[in-house]
């Protein structure tokens, strides 16, 4: 099995915008900075994850359903044949990820829960942003993604490498695209070097 580089970058058509005002700023950046974030969306698609556990290669592959709403989260992995592996639900106070056969486990941070349940860190309170296209920089700088011709990838404030390797269209500058590939890369002490890749497939705002 190929690992793939921690830090590779891959292909694709997209770039990172900052917000501000969008005068004089090209057509794609006016587009990224004039999208609306969802608060209450639902998305479906696929997980591909790499990682290392105790000196060998492992991976997981599968797909996700991402039901938000202001005052939740509901996550749930599914394996390749659509058997749940996991749900996690967030709230303001509480985040609770549930494994079948298993007692449920609490705890007030849903990554670091997630990590320890899985094996390999899942950044769910990043993918809240990430998926829908806004993030913040490692300098604390808000982003926002938006389809061009060239790739671009950022590094987040909690140390995960970004790339919007592609979008449901390409060629649409318009504020309603949004992406449909994401690549995560980041090197851990847990896990080695993890590399995450996203395919969304449904989206429905609500």
């Amino acid at each position: 099995m190929v690992v793939l580089p921690v830090f590779l970058i891959l292909s694709g058509c997209a770039a990172i915008a900052p917000t501000g005002p969008a005068t004089g700023v090209p057509a794609a950046d006016q587009a990224a900075t004039q999208r609306t974030y969802h608060d209450k969306i639902v998305i479906g698609g696929r997980l591909s994850v790499r990682y290392q556990q105790n000196g060998n290669d492992q991976s997981v592959h599968g797909s996700f359903t991402w039901s938000q709403s202001p005052g939740r989260t509901l996550v749930t992995l599914l394996s390749p044949l659509g058997q749940t592996i996991a749900t996690i639900e967030i709230t303001p106070a509480l985040a609770t990820l549930t494994q079948g056969g298993q007692a449920p486990r609490s705890a007030t941070d849903v990554d670091a829960l997630a990590a320890g349940a899985l094996g390999w860190p899942l950044p769910i309170s990043g993918l809240r942003n990430w998926l829908q296209g806004f993030g913040q920089d490692a300098d604390g700088q808000r982003f926002v993604a938006a389809p061009q011709a060239k790739a671009a990838t950022a590094m987040t404030s909690d140390g995960w490498h970004i790339n919007y390797a592609s979008w449901q269209n390409d060629a649409d500058p318009s504020a309603s695209n949004h992406p449909k590939r994401i690549d995560l890369e980041r090197s851990t002490t847990q896990a080695g070097d993890v590399a995450l890749r996203i395919v969304i497939d449904d989206w429905q705002p609500g």
